[in-house]
């Protein structure tokens, strides 16, 4: 019987196909942005240039929210909004390296896996400075969420690295890396702009109940929580796609 590495790119089973409407959707964006990918290529930027741009958006990321957390107080959330909006710039390069990549003929193996490592490393670092900004203004159970929305983002890319490291794709899923940029960016950003509109230490209250059940930085902190659910649930249900998948190969 022949083991799981000699399995061909041709045999290879698949866990999950790419949802057609999301395919779509890539595509229509791809036509938007392919006029900005021909002028990077143009100007002589690589595709590994592009993908440390984008981390270092991300580190930039970090940067505020940590600012936020020293010199803001827990009700300027004019902090989370600009945050917000630097996640969506620096997303938007997780996008353009790999176009940039195809319409230039760049394309590389190295390429390929310097561009994982720098987005896991994004998304880290970005993490870093929302659950900094948590904790130092005292949203314990929320810093707590979003350790778990790390948890979880970093398990959803590496059981579809391992699979793939079995000859399984592992696509799948809810909460994929660009998911998760848009989820947390406009989440921040509309934390914002809510802050400007009814201020950032508004509190809604039950009568009855001692402690408030909404807050303004609940805009931010509730799509954390579902984040945190959600790609743990990604990488489970990849982990036992990918077990569906070794048993079949097996037989």
């Amino acid at each position: 019987m022949p083991t799981i590495s000699t399995t061909t790119t041709a045999s290879r089973p698949s866990v999950a196909k790419q949802p057609s409407t999301r395919d779509q959707l890539q595509k229509g964006i791809y036509v938007v942005i392919n006029p900005v990918v021909r002028g990077l290529i143009r100007i002589g930027l690589t595709p590994n240039m592009v993908t440390t741009i984008g981390f270092l958006l991300n580190i930039g990321v970090a940067v505020i929210f940590i600012i936020g957390a020293e010199e803001g107080n827990r009700g300027d959330l004019r902090y989370v909004g600009w945050a917000g909006g630097l996640v969506l710039f620096a997303g938007l390069f997780d996008m353009l390296d790999g176009q940039v990549a195809r319409l230039g003929n760049m394309s590389s193996t190295f390429g390929a896996l310097f561009d994982s490592v720098l987005d896991r490393y994004s998304e880290l670092v970005m993490f870093l400075g929302i659950c900094f900004y948590l904790v130092s203004h005292h949203y314990f159970l929320s810093s707590l969420f979003a350790f778990l929305a790390l948890i979880g983002s970093m398990m959803v890319s590496y059981t579809r690295a391992r699979s793939e490291g079995l000859g399984i794709q592992n696509k799948g899923g809810l909460m994929q890396r660009p998911e998760r940029v848009v989820l947390v960016g406009l989440a921040a950003i509309a934390c914002g702009i809510t802050a400007h509109f009814i201020g950032g230490d508004f509190k809604w209250y039950v009568p009855g109940i001692r402690f408030h059940l909404f807050e303004t930085m609940s805009v931010f902190t509730i799509p954390l929580t579902v984040m945190a659910i959600l790609t743990n649930i990604t990488a489970i249900k990849r982990l036992l796609d990918a077990k569906k998948a070794l048993e079949e190969v097996k037989k």
